[in-house]
């Protein structure tokens, strides 16, 4: 079960209005569990992928094995970054929304520096 205190709220702001949000939560196992939410009216290009962004390099993230994600269906940025930013990533529809499970692998900073090579399976 999830500790409530460790759970995270990561939003990208335009100016003072929040644009995109997630809930970030680490579980027992080695996973973190990312809920990301959308936001009434238009979001600026770019700025969904950044949430994704924001959400894969928090320490909780980068320490884990693997990230679980919700995603509205049809946000095509955040599914598309997500897909950048996680390895062996498998993408399954469930009602409104879409859930991705990947592995996060070694490095995965900054997707401008290239492929991260995955992690040593652990024993």
């Amino acid at each position: 079960m999830t500790n409530p205190d460790e759970a995270r709220r990561v939003e990208i702001k335009d100016g003072e209005q929040t644009v995109a949000a997630a809930d970030v939560s680490p579980q027992p196992d080695g996973t973190v569990r990312a809920s990301l939410h959308p936001t009434s009216g238009p979001v600026p290009p770019g700025r969904r992928a950044d949430l994704v962004d924001a959400v894969v390099d928090l320490p909780e993230v980068q320490e884990s094995r693997r990230l679980e994600a919700t995603v509205p269906l049809g946000d095509s940025a955040a599914l598309e970054r997500l897909r950048e930013r996680t390895e062996d990533t498998v993408t399954r529809p469930a009602g409104s929304t879409a859930l991705v499970d990947g592995a996060v692998p070694d490095g995965a900073g900054d997707p401008a520096d290239g492929p991260a090579e995955s992690r040593p399976p652990e024993p």
